[in-house]
């Protein structure tokens, strides 16, 4: 898999805070977000998955099993329900609360491209792997 052993960079952002509003995320929140370039990996133990999302603000962990449902608090504090499935270089997330949103990462040897969707508001943010 491309991803493995890889972290990956937030280079940058398109539509990013548009998002954020749209999901209720706020002003505060979408501010300190905005400035943040934090680094992302995937692990792998056995059936089960570890997504990192690491920044100086703060460090988020999301442990699943691919296809089953499991609460999530994201980092904002919301409160969703979330499934993630992963196919070949490609995890897709479907976050269901009081807005349901679809997270795709895609990830190559050198780039992870993350598209997200709420809405009609659709945003995309690309990293490069980090040294």
């Amino acid at each position: 898999m491309a991803w493995e052993g890889k972290k990956y960079m937030l280079e940058k952002s398109e539509s990013f805070d548009e998002y954020m509003r749209e999901i209720g995320m706020g002003f505060v929140y979408r501010r300190v977000a905005n400035s943040l370039h934090p680094v992302c990996s995937l692990q792998k133990n056995g059936d089960e998955y570890s997504f990192h999302t690491v920044s100086i603000f703060k460090t988020t962990v999301i442990n699943f099993k691919p296809g089953e449902e499991f609460e999530y608090e994201t980092i904002d504090g919301r409160k969703v329900m979330s499934v993630i499935t992963i196919e070949g270089n490609t995890m897709t997330q479907i976050e269901k609360g009081e807005k349901e949103t679809k997270i795709i990462r895609e990830f190559s040897d050198t780039e992870l491209v993350t598209t997200l969707k709420v809405n009609d508001i659709v945003a995309k943010r690309w990293y490069k792997v980090a040294d």
